[in-house]
């Protein structure tokens, strides 16, 4: 089965949520949800299993639980689907 890893960059509080793009290998993503509770990354698993086509079960948070920067594996999908998907 294919997975990857991703680097997130996550900016909370945003009008809406969009994939804002790719720098250096790191995933750009705007969340409305603010980062209180949980909620902007639940948002953001949310969002990203949406854009991806993919189930929420196969988005996990690996590293930056509290932080804007964020490791997220992803299963099912190689690093080359997960950007075609996106772009």
């Amino acid at each position: 089965m294919n997975s990857c890893r991703l680097n997130v960059k996550v900016r909370p509080g945003a009008r809406k949520n969009e994939v804002v793009g790719l720098t250096e290998g790191i995933l750009e993503v705007k969340i409305a949800s603010p980062p209180i509770k949980g909620k902007a990354n639940q948002e953001l698993i949310d969002f990203l299993s949406k854009t991806l086509g993919i189930s929420k079960s196969s988005l996990n948070i690996l590293k930056g639980i509290t932080s804007r920067h964020k490791l997220l594996a992803v299963a099912g999908l190689t690093q080359e689907e997960v950007f075609r998907r996106l772009s």
